[in-house]
């Protein structure tokens, strides 16, 4: 497989690649693009053949669960099946932005995407060219990092190739991701909220927010 890096340096006036990028996403394609933490690894999440080939592509245990990425808030309804308000607590105060948000899932979620487990993670991340993919697609992403499990994250579409290359069709260059870091994950599941992966954001902040009245 060839592997080909496209360079977006605006989204308005690149539109078409972002559309052709899109669509490749909707046949079950995967396509690397930039978040502002690391560069990810997107697949249709409602497309359970497009995920098995997630898995294959960096060499990921099934059990491992993805999260999910969408374009704006109004999709949460669509993919958990309880939002808490600890939880609309966090995607207003930090979304679009590095925070990764369980909930629990709703049956549409395929169970491949979650690693058989009934809730998933949900993001909205703050890049330009991640948002403008995510809303033409129209689905919920399944993006981890773009990378061959237990190798670095990548910072940058020159990272996703040397580490991809001949194993995904596609790469959105973006440039260097703003943070590096990957997103905080945060736990909504329970009655408080629990860290499960310290990131972007830190736990002084997620508990500040979610305290306020």
């Amino acid at each position: 497989m060839e592997t080909e890096i496209i360079r977006i340096d605006d989204v308005n006036k690149e539109a078409a690649l972002i559309q052709a990028a899109a669509e490749k996403l909707r046949q079950g394609q995967l396509v690397a693009m930039p978040t502002e933490t690391v560069y990810g690894l997107a697949a249709n999440g409602l497309d359970v053949a497009a995920v098995k080939s997630l898995y294959d592509a960096k060499g990921r245990p099934s059990y491992k669960a993805f999260s999910l990425q969408i374009a704006d808030k109004s999709m949460v309804q669509d993919i958990a099946q309880r939002v808490p308000a600890m939880a609309m607590k966090l995607f207003d105060r930090f979304c679009p932005g590095p925070i990764t948000i369980i909930l629990p899932k709703k049956d549409t979620v395929p169970k491949e995407v979650t690693g058989g487990k009934r809730t998933v993670g949900i993001r909205i991340p703050d890049n330009e060219i991640a948002l403008a993919v995510l809303k033409a697609a129209g689905v919920p992403l399944a993006v981890p990092s773009a990378n061959i499990s237990s190798h670095p994250s990548p910072t940058s579409a020159q990272m996703v190739y040397e580490d991809m290359k001949g194993l995904i069709p596609l790469i959105l260059d973006g440039g260097p991701c703003d943070l590096g870091i990957e997103s905080t994950i945060v736990d909504c599941t329970g009655e408080e909220p629990v860290i499960l992966r310290h990131g972007a954001i830190s736990e002084k902040d997620i508990m500040g927010a979610v305290s306020k009245d």
